[in-house]
């Protein structure tokens, strides 16, 4: 591989990986498997099930999807966007419980937003396998600052960072405008270091360690997004749109581009060319 195409992430990226949203059963099936050897087995942040299959309440009204090594074909991360209910647009998305006395406020209130241009990014995940460097088995996911040189090899941040590409893309397919997260401070900062509209809304908490909530504008993030990025964001792009149903997980509200103004809660798709 040249040098070129090295530092072209999006062409590294697409040798080895691809996004996937998780529509069917079977690629749902997948994600909570992905999530029960993470959450589960290695990290102990929740309870073993019998099925090795891990879920809760906000699954159902969440955007799921995977990451997949094309070469292997094999699932190795996944991720979720939680939507508030739809007839209860109320009910607190995770980080509002979690935060309910810290939040600041003055800063912004999500109570206070349009419900149905909010959401949270959760249960982003990646198999042991794939987390080489010492001192990530502890970690669901990460980034370092070594990730921000010239790519040595695949290890780049390409699987951090495609699940979080791929919440903005499906966030702004689904017209969802600000993300809220509930991460690492030093995660956080490095987000801020790949160009992302980040605002810290509360100090930190203990979740699962210490967490700190912070807030992401979608079309700002995107609009702003460092050029040596941008690449990387167009093969997702191009692998959600390749990869969506022609007809999506029921949600209210959502209509897609590709398609022009579909029926409530469906998402109709050309196919992909």
């Amino acid at each position: 591989m040249s040098l070129t195409e090295i530092l072209d992430l999006g062409h590294a990226f697409k040798r080895y990986f691809e996004i996937v949203p998780a529509f069917s059963d079977e690629l749902k099936d997948e994600v909570h498997r992905i999530r029960h050897e993470v959450y589960c087995e290695d990290l102990k942040f929740e309870p073993l099930q019998r099925d090795r299959r891990e879920s809760d309440e906000y699954d159902i009204d969440s955007l799921h999807f995977l990451l997949r090594n094309v070469q292997t074909q094999e699932f190795i991360g996944c991720a979720r966007i939680i939507s508030p209910r739809p007839k209860d647009p109320d009910y607190p998305l995770p980080f509002e419980i979690t935060c309910a006395d810290t939040l600041d406020r003055s800063i912004i209130d999500p109570a206070l937003l349009p419900r149905h241009h909010i959401a949270e990014v959760s249960r982003l995940a990646v198999v042991a396998s794939y987390r080489r460097r010492k001192g990530e088995a502890s970690k669901a996911i990460d980034i370092a600052d070594e990730d921000f040189g010239v790519a040595q090899s695949r290890r780049f941040p390409y699987i951090p960072i495609s699940l979080y590409l791929g919440t903005f893309e499906l966030a702004r397919l689904h017209k969802i405008e600000t993300l809220f997260i509930l991460t690492e401070e030093r995660l956080a900062l490095h987000f801020a270091k790949l160009g992302f509209d980040l605002k810290f809304i509360g100090p930190p908490v203990e979740h699962h360690g210490i967490r700190v909530p912070s807030m992401m504008s979608v079309s700002g993030t995107i609009k702003g997004m460092r050029p040596n990025l941008r690449p990387l964001y167009d093969v997702i792009t191009e692998d959600i749109k390749r990869n969506l149903p022609e007809t999506g997980n029921g949600l209210p509200g959502i209509e897609n581009e590709y398609s022009g103004s579909g029926p409530q809660g469906i998402i109709a798709v050309k196919p992909a060319t």
